[in-house]
């Protein structure tokens, strides 16, 4: 059986922790789970700084990607003053969320991330979330691009998953591993990560 692949997408200013719980969880499904997931990361750069200056260089050149070859997109989040969004508001990878919207294969945006998922258009009369500080500024923004805003950590409509903060990355990339696969495989995979016992 060929198996799922996740394309983590890394924008410049992401947030390290909110990628980190992608290559984590999925990480794990390859040592223990009960189906193991490929994730292979991609960016718009060569070299990518993150927010706390961490850098990181991406496996596959965007302009290589076919979305055909992968089962769900993974965005973590990040910091407008740190060039965020002069990659994630870029019509290419705009396009590419349309993209795996129109297939209704998964989206799974954590914090911020969810603002250019909104700005591609898929999110217009769905309901979604993302952070929910700083003023409400980013929830105005999202609901200005159609979305219908929900204060709550964690929103799914039908294949995509957004949510508020760092504090539910975890949340979000164990949900996009059942979406992919099963409850069952995500308790093995938090029994080893000793999530629960």
């Amino acid at each position: 059986m060929k198996s799922k692949k996740v394309l983590l997408f890394l924008a410049q200013g992401f947030e390290e922790y909110e990628a980190g719980v992608f290559t984590d969880v999925i990480g794990w499904t390859r040592v223990l789970g009960a189906e193991p997931i490929e994730l292979i990361t991609t960016g718009l750069r060569s070299e990518i700084k993150c927010k706390w200056n961490f850098y990181v260089r991406p496996e596959i050149e965007f302009d290589k990607i076919d979305a055909k070859d992968y089962d769900a997109l993974a965005i973590p989040g990040g910091f407008e003053d740190a060039g965020f969004y002069e990659d994630a508001f870029d019509e290419r990878f705009l396009n590419l969320i349309r993209e795996f919207d129109k297939e209704g294969k998964i989206i799974a945006a954590v914090c911020a991330a969810a603002i250019p998922v909104g700005k591609s258009g898929v999110l217009k009369g769905r309901k979604a979330t993302t952070y929910d500080l700083s003023d409400g500024f980013r929830r105005k923004q999202l609901a200005d691009f159609g979305a219908i805003v929900l204060d709550e950590q964690v929103v799914v409509d039908k294949n995509i998953i957004t949510s508020t903060g760092p504090a539910t990355g975890l949340d979000v990339s164990f949900r996009l591993l059942e979406m992919l696969t099963s409850k069952e495989n995500v308790n093995a995979v938090k029994k080893h990560m000793r999530f629960i016992k």
